[in-house]
């Protein structure tokens, strides 16, 4: 009864989380493994990366060769959308505006008006052109058990988002200066006082956050009446969110200012993370998994230190999030399918996400693996102005040589292409 009583509290915080939270926090981090399959694993994860995914499966069945000791050291992913090469456009008009000032304005005016009328077709064509990176890095270990299972994980995950904004003002300032007559005194003298430098009002903008944690993870696993088994998982963390928010016009934007504190904020505390896997079938080959991350709601507002450049407060929330999975595992593959209850809600100029996916790893003798997936984006962002994400592909290899575990991952979609790498070993 004692055991029922428990699989029935984890359950209901779960769905109870699904209910009531419309909004939820950045993207968790994900493993190589998980990386390569479409991001599951709350109902197939290994022991080192269960510590992130779901404690829980810390205490599941695993294979005989994984089931005392796992290690992460280390894992990193990386995605990147940039299909108008946003960083490229800007340095091309710093460089449009320097061939500007640099020209002789009295003998040479109308080759500054060639540059005026390149620079507005180039200012035009920047807006809303948006670059969005992601980058994950993990670290982690874990001791399984039946009776307790004892991990340890610290992961830090990145979005960075890049994005021009024409003023139309700028539209006016050098559509002037193409119409001007080189012939007449007073045009010729506007054209030699002309300073794109402090009159180009158009504009790129740096949105970016982070969320930093570490923690220690305990499962365990109870035998139920039926002689089905309930895993349970707790991962108490500590957890550091950061933005930054840097607005600068074309002419002084530099992309290395992520060193200024006027630009940055910053907020830590504590949180916690409960998962629950549930293994049945005839020899438990299926694992149905639950996990709500983040319980605590944490918010940090950005800074806003240029508000005559349109910047404006956002704020990053960190709201609890709810997974579900189930997995069916063999001797020779994994196949795993599961769906986000709660949506994340996009920071900077990204769109919102809750993924539906779906991935498979064929296991040779434990030597070589092979791993695909694919997931969905089930948000609606029709009032979003982000990078699309809808579905993305992706796939995978592990090697296992000399105890040495060497994980591979790829991801492809209409807009991103990211890789994933892992070291690690288990025993």
């Amino acid at each position: 009864m004692h055991q029922h009583c428990l699989s029935r509290l984890f359950i209901a915080v779960g769905l109870s989380v699904a209910a009531t939270s419309a909004l939820a926090g950045p993207q968790a981090f994900m493993s190589s493994r998980s990386f390569a399959m479409g991001g599951t694993g709350v109902a197939a994860a290994q022991p080192s990366s269960a510590t992130s995914a779901n404690p829980a499966m810390m205490a599941a069945d695993h294979n005989s060769w994984s089931d005392d000791f796992g290690l992460t050291l280390p894992s990193i992913n990386a995605r990147v959308a940039d299909e108008e090469e946003t960083i490229d456009q800007i340095d091309d008009i710093q460089d449009a505006i320097d061939q500007f000032d640099s020209i002789n304005r009295t003998s040479n005016p109308e080759d500054a008006q060639a540059v005026a009328g390149d620079l507005l077709t180039r200012l035009y064509a920047f807006d809303n052109d948006t670059l969005r990176a992601n980058i994950g890095l993990g670290l982690g270990f874990a001791i399984p058990s039946k009776k307790l299972s004892v991990g340890f994980f610290t992961t830090g995950n990145l979005t960075a988002t890049v994005r021009g904004e024409f003023d139309e003002q700028d539209r006016a300032t050098l559509q002037n200066i193409v119409d001007l007559d080189p012939g007449n005194p007073t045009d010729l003298a506007q054209l030699q006082s002309t300073n794109l430098d402090t009159e180009l009002k158009s504009r790129g903008k740096i949105v970016s956050s982070a969320v930093v944690e570490a923690g220690v993870s305990f499962a365990h696993a109870l035998e139920l009446n039926n002689g089905e088994t309930l895993q349970l998982g707790i991962s108490p963390k500590y957890v550091e969110l950061r933005t930054f928010q840097y607005t600068e016009t074309v002419s002084g934007f530099e992309d290395d200012e992520f060193d200024g504190d006027q630009y940055q904020t910053d907020k830590s505390g504590f949180n916690l993370d409960i998962g629950a896997a549930y293994a049945f079938g005839d020899e438990k080959q299926w694992n149905a998994g639950i996990v709500v991350k983040n319980l605590i709601p944490m918010e940090l507002d950005s800074a806003a230190s240029r508000p005559l450049l349109g910047e404006k407060v956002r704020t990053l929330k960190l709201n609890p999030m709810a997974t579900v999975g189930i997995a069916h595992t063999g001797n020779y593959h994994v196949v795993t399918a599961e769906i986000d209850l709660t949506k994340n809600e996009a920071f900077g100029f990204e769109d919102d996400t809750q993924w539906l996916a779906v991935g498979a790893e064929l296991d040779a003798w434990r030597y070589a693996q092979l791993r695909a997936g694919v997931r969905h984006n089930l948000a609606s962002n029709d009032d979003n102005s982000g990078i699309e994400e809808k579905t993305q592909f992706t796939a995978g290899l592990g090697l296992n040589l000399m105890g040495v575990r060497f994980d591979l991952g790829a991801l492809f979609s209409s807009a991103d292409v990211g890789a994933a790498l892992e070291l690690g070993t288990s025993f």
